[in-house]
Formats: structure tokens, C-alpha cells, sequence
């Protein structure tokens, strides 16, 4: 059942000034931005020094508290959506954790993976000492389902082959475990470029000196939900970035014409 609030100008105030963080929709009750990579959403013990934080610009950007309702990895670009006021952050949350929130990402990967698949693996959890959760326990079931959208193969020697395979393809998570298609997509043996924890150091270095790309190449695309007060439906899209549209266009992926995916198949 859709929350009931009432609206008041205040909820408008500092709207004009937002421009660090891109913004892809406001309303009364949500904000959605555009998360550039290298930006945690909010303090973490696995980066101390960082000073920094979504939750935090987003704040002075718009001059009033922002209350997350979902989380991406600091290195992952895309759609971060917000709560503006707490009841409305624990109606998003409650639809989070019951899996009724549509997560669409785009990822670069190793290798060839087939045209589709599942990944269901189970994924102990991973120590988070703000949310209370210690390492170890019990694996939680995890699925993502994928689906490729570009291969290409660069004539340089990684490993133990003459060259080097590589491909964009779609991620659709059912779950919402911490590192979860990251994890996943190492377990498939196609680990994401850029993953300097899950992935492989050498095909992460070929990256960098090929296209000059120094980011985890996983973007959050598209996230479709019931909106928690007027009940309606809400898509919100964030095209890849900059850097991460670079890497496309060196590969040829964006030109179907030359053999590239077409760009309306993006989710």
C-alpha cells in the first residue's frame, strides 16, 4: 500500500542548485542521481580515508537530509537513489529487501559468457561493521541473471593465450548481496575489468594501458519501481558514463552497423 504524505514547498528548496551531482529525477518524496565512480555512497570502514560521500553532497547540495535506500560499490557509476524523508526511505528499503525494485547494469567482463544464463551461487556474507554484519556465516541464496550484448577479441597475450577475449553483457539481479555481481561473475569465470578484488590483475592492466581505464567498468543502468507514494510506476536511466562510454567505442561496441551491440537493446 502506497504511504500518504503531505507535500510542503520546503521539500522544493535548493533544487536549482544542485549541479555537482547529476540529478535524474526529483519529486517530494525522491531523488535519483547519476553516481560517478570512485564515490562511496556513504562512510565505510573498508575506505577510512575517504572524505567524501553521496549521502553528504547531496545533502549541501540540496540544503536538507537524504536518507539511502539501496547501496553501489564505490567503484560502480550509476543510478543511486534517495529518500526524502525517513518513512518514505523505509517504504524503499522494505521493497529492496523483498526484491520488488527491477536493477538493470551494464558490465565488461572476460571472456565469452554464453548468450544468456542464471547464476544462482550462494554468497556468504561480507563484513560490514556500520550495518553490524560480521564475515563468515551462513551463505544467502543469490541470483543474477545475464545476458550478452558485444564480444570482441584484442590480439594481445594475457595468460596463456595468443589473445585476449572480452564482452559487454546485461546484469539483472534477483538479490541484493553485498558484491553480489562481482562475486558472481568471478564464479563463472568472467570476472568484470576494472575489479581489483574479484577480478584479474593482468587483463585489469591491459585496460589501462589500452584505453586508459582505471574504473571498475560495472554501471547501474536502470532501476524500475512502484513509487512508495502515489503508486505509480518509475523508471529512472543513466546512459554509462563518459569513461565507461570510451571504453565502448574503442571496443566497437556502440556502432551495430560495424558489428556492435545495438544501443537499443540497453535495459
Amino acid at each position: 500500500m502506497a504511504l500518504t504524505l503531505r507535500s510542503t514547498p520546503a521539500l522544493r528548496q535548493g533544487f536549482a542548485n544542485v549541479s555537482d551531482l547529476p540529478v535524474l529525477h526529483r519529486d517530494d518524496w525522491l531523488i535519483a542521481i547519476d553516481k560517478p565512480s570512485g564515490l562511496l555512497v556513504h562512510r565505510s570502514d573498508l575506505d577510512r580515508h575517504e572524505t567524501r560521500f553521496a549521502l553528504q553532497l547531496l545533502r549541501d547540495q540540496i540544503g536538507r537530509p537524504v536518507y539511502p535506500v539501496h547501496r553501489l560499490d564505490k567503484g560502480t557509476s550509476g543510478v543511486l537513489l534517495f529518500a526524502l524523508d525517513p518513512e518514505v526511505g523505509r517504504e524503499l528499503g522494505r521493497q529492496f529487501m523483498a526484491g520488488a525494485v527491477d536493477k538493470r547494469y551494464l558490465a565488461v567482463v572476460r571472456g565469452h559468457p554464453p548468450q544468456a544464463g542464471v547464476v544462482e551461487h550462494p554468497l556468504a556474507p561480507m563484513a560490514d561493521a556500520r550495518a553490524g554484519v560480521a564475515s563468515g556465516g551462513a551463505p544467502q541464496p543469490a541470483i543474477t541473471h545475464f545476458r550478452l550484448l558485444a564480444r570482441a577479441e584484442l590480439p594481445y597475450r594475457v595468460d596463456r593465450y595468443p589473445s585476449s577475449r572480452y564482452a559487454l553483457v546485461e546484469l539483472h539481479p534477483l538479490t541484493g548481496r553485498r558484491h553480489q555481481l562481482r562475486r558472481h561473475m568471478k564464479h563463472i569465470a568472467h570476472p568484470i575489468i576494472g575489479d581489483a578484488t574479484h577480478g584479474k590483475g593482468c587483463h585489469n592492466r591491459l585496460f589501462t594501458e589500452l584505453f586508459g581505464s582505471r574504473r571498475l567498468l560495472l554501471a547501474a543502468v536502470r532501476l524500475r519501481l512502484r513509487h512508495p507514494v502515489t503508486g505509480q510506476p518509475l523508471d529512472v536511466r543513466a546512459p554509462p558514463a563518459a569513461d565507461y562510454t570510451r571504453v565502448l567505442v574503442d571496443l566497437g561496441w556502440t556502432d551495430p552497423a560495424a558489428g556492435g551491440f545495438d544501443t537499443d537493446l540497453l535495459p
